[in-house]
């Protein structure tokens, strides 16, 4: 069986790079596009392949594939990890960018739009282009602010003027609107039930398939809650995720779910598309600060000495700097970069791709002060135990030491590590956004609109849906990612699991 592991856990991962790669160069030959690759999403789809890989590899190997069985057999934690693969599928869908071919044409070569969209921007695009004049409240039929008209009869009334897309097909607000939004309510109700139990159905049919058992003897314990794993959990997760996506298909396309901003666009896309970048900001900013925490840590508790000094001396140094002056600087040079040398970015979306891979940047290198600190101190702990001192004496190589005996034994630090900091690097892109040193103000960003609602705060009436809808995805993405922390803290903490 371990034989079958081992030649059959690569298999995964390069289905899902064929999968990736159909996706970033199959589908735009087909359908004629122009594919536009940002630094980001290169690394974005480089980091699913890394995660694709030791997934795979994780399933091949007992030992390793123990303590993750112990983080998903809490049913917070399941429904958490099914929460964050919502998110992270969206941001993966906002990542496929391509130019859209410019339609009445004559013969010759296809010329392309200078507009870039992503798989998103197709999927939500009933959404995102029904834009209105300015303010409207969530669910709203007329502005939110009064119009001057002109009367027939001369003179002029000030007025809720009606909005051009939402609550359009009502022929009178007052009494219809109630009865509509109920009726797509119920209609996403059952439409999403539908859709949960066929999909929970073929679940269920490919995992007995795999199991090589009946049906009926794989439904029952999971529709029970009698499984290892707490897939009832997860399900009902499923279903949540899944009555939501229908309400959106059905009423975001008639209303303004979450109403729009002061230029008319809807906030519901926004929010949307928002989940990429905090996503970015969390993941990529982590590959940044792992290696120097990694490094500078192990080589800083192992060799001590002059080593140790030295690298103390630069973790100390830089600890003390506040880090927003650091970022502060380092974005504004970027953008004095970007300024002068126009000619090196086609688009607008690539100047702004650029402040935010190197916002991710600046955050991991002013971010992993904290972790060498732990990790220093777990290695001088290590080195002095017998196994390794036994290494030494029998003249096993330092690096040999640290690549065997040191690494594996701080792995878990630096997991629990990685998943608590990802919820604090999320807000801090809000927090830097709001001070105006964080990503560029053209990207979509939960920091942005939240700087942007700052003085729609002090509008009366009070102009309070953005930050709301800001505020609820962000939300709703730091706790998910949180309880998983949570869990894996206990399941990789020898401390916790010995307790």
């Amino acid at each position: 069986m371990a034989r079958g592991l081992a030649n059959n856990w690569i298999m995964m991962p390069l289905a899902s790079l064929g999968t990736i790669f159909i996706l970033l160069y199959v589908v735009p030959i087909v359908f004629a596009l122009q594919s536009l690759y940002l630094w980001t999403d290169i690394f974005i789809f480089i980091l699913m392949a890394m995660v694709f890989f030791l997934v795979s590899y994780i399933r091949s190997k007992e030992h390793l594939l123990r303590p993750w069985k112990a983080v998903f057999r809490r049913k917070m934690a399941m429904a958490s990890a099914v929460l964050l693969s919502a998110f992270i599928l969206v941001g993966m869908l906002d990542s496929i960018h391509f130019r859209l071919p410019l339609s009445g044409q004559a013969a010759g070569p296809v010329q392309y739009s200078v507009e870039v969209s992503s798989l998103l921007d197709v999927i939500t695009r009933d959404i995102h282009v029904n834009v209105e004049k300015t303010y409207s409240a969530p669910f709203a039929t007329h502005l939110f602010s009064k119009e001057s008209i002109d009367l027939p009869g001369g003179g002029s009334r000030r007025v809720y003027p009606r909005l051009k897309y939402g609550g359009a097909h009502l022929a009178d607000p007052e009494t219809e609107k109630q009865d509509d939004i109920l009726f797509k309510l119920f209609s996403s109700f059952w439409q999403g039930v539908v859709i949960w139990g066929v999909l929970v159905a073929l679940f269920m049919l490919v995992y007995s398939f795999r199991k090589g058992r009946k049906f009926s003897d794989i439904a029952l314990p999971i529709l029970k809650g009698q499984t290892s794993l707490p897939l009832r959990t997860a399900g009902l997760t499923v279903l949540v995720i899944v009555l939501m996506i229908m309400f959106v298909i059905n009423a975001g396309t008639a209303y303004h779910v979450f109403g729009t901003d002061k230029v008319g666009q809807d906030v519901l896309y926004q929010s949307l598309k928002s989940i990429r970048t905090g996503l970015v900001i969390g993941t990529l900013t982590t590959m940044v600060m792992l290696p120097f925490a990694l490094m500078m840590g192990v080589a800083a508790g192992y060799y001590q000495g002059w080593v140790d000094d030295v690298i103390q001396y630069i973790y100390t140094t830089l600890s003390s700097i506040p880090s927003v002056l650091l970022i502060a600087a380092a974005i504004l040079s970027i953008q004095v970069y970007i300024s002068n040398h126009q000619e090196l970015f086609g688009t607008s979306i690539e100047r702004a791709d650029l402040r935010l891979l190197a916002l991710c940047f600046i955050l991991g290198i002013t971010s992993w002060t904290s972790l060498c600190r732990l990790l220093r101190g777990e290695a001088f702990k290590l080195r002095e135990l017998e196994y390794i001192q036994a290494a030494k004496s029998f003249g096993v190589r330092h690096v040999k030491i640290i690549s065997r005996h040191i690494v594996p034994n701080i792995m878990h630090i630096v997991l629990i590590v990685v998943v608590l900091d990802f919820s604090g690097l999320v807000l801090a892109e809000a927090v830097l956004s709001y001070v105006g040193v964080g990503v560029d103000p053209s990207t979509d960003s939960w920091g942005n609109m939240i700087n942007g609602a700052r003085l729609e705060m002090a509008r009366e009436p009070m102009v309070w849906w953005s930050l709301m809808a800001a505020f609820s995805f962000m939300f709703i993405l730091v706790l998910a990612a949180n309880l998983f922390s949570d869990a894996v803290r206990d399941a990789f903490d020898p401390h916790q699991s010995s307790a």
